[in-house]
């Protein structure tokens, strides 16, 4: 069998329902800047990135999207998950997420809720969403 090289996440690319509305979230929350416009038929992605391009998010508009949130029951993405260091560093994230109208909440079950942090025995896990709905997980080691 031939080995390949494995390769790494390069960028995630989400569609969103407001691309200036969600350019400003995904900036202020995890520190990425609009870097270059890329149009495609039918809208166009702008990416965003961290001044390393250690983090890469491309943000799509698509014309024909009508509006609606996105659910991780139908097919396609259910969540893009994140790593941070430690369980201290996903306190201090639970905090910069209120600051940027993330509310804390039972469960991340509607735009902009953040859940409690989740201390499971592979990682503990902070859930949250965008304004789209759209899940997104910060995982710190589990500590044994």
């Amino acid at each position: 069998m031939t080995t390949v090289a494995q390769p790494q996440l390069h960028h995630l690319a989400l569609t969103v329902t407001d691309l200036e509305s969600s350019v400003q979230w995904y900036g202020e929350v995890f520190g990425v800047h609009p870097v270059m416009d890329v149009p495609h038929q039918g809208g166009v992605g702008r990416i965003l990135a961290d001044p390393d391009h250690q983090l890469m998010i491309a943000l799509h508009r698509h014309d024909t999207n009508d509006g609606g949130l996105c659910k991780e029951t139908t097919t396609g993405l259910d969540h893009a998950g994140f790593t941070v260091g430690s369980r201290a560093d996903l306190e201090q994230w639970q905090d910069h997420l209120e600051a940027h109208g993330v509310v804390r909440a039972d469960t991340a079950d509607k735009p902009l809720t953040q859940s409690p942090i989740a201390d499971e025995p592979y990682a503990s896990v902070l859930v949250f969403r965008d304004q789209d709905n759209i899940q997104l997980e910060l995982f710190a080691p589990a500590t044994h």
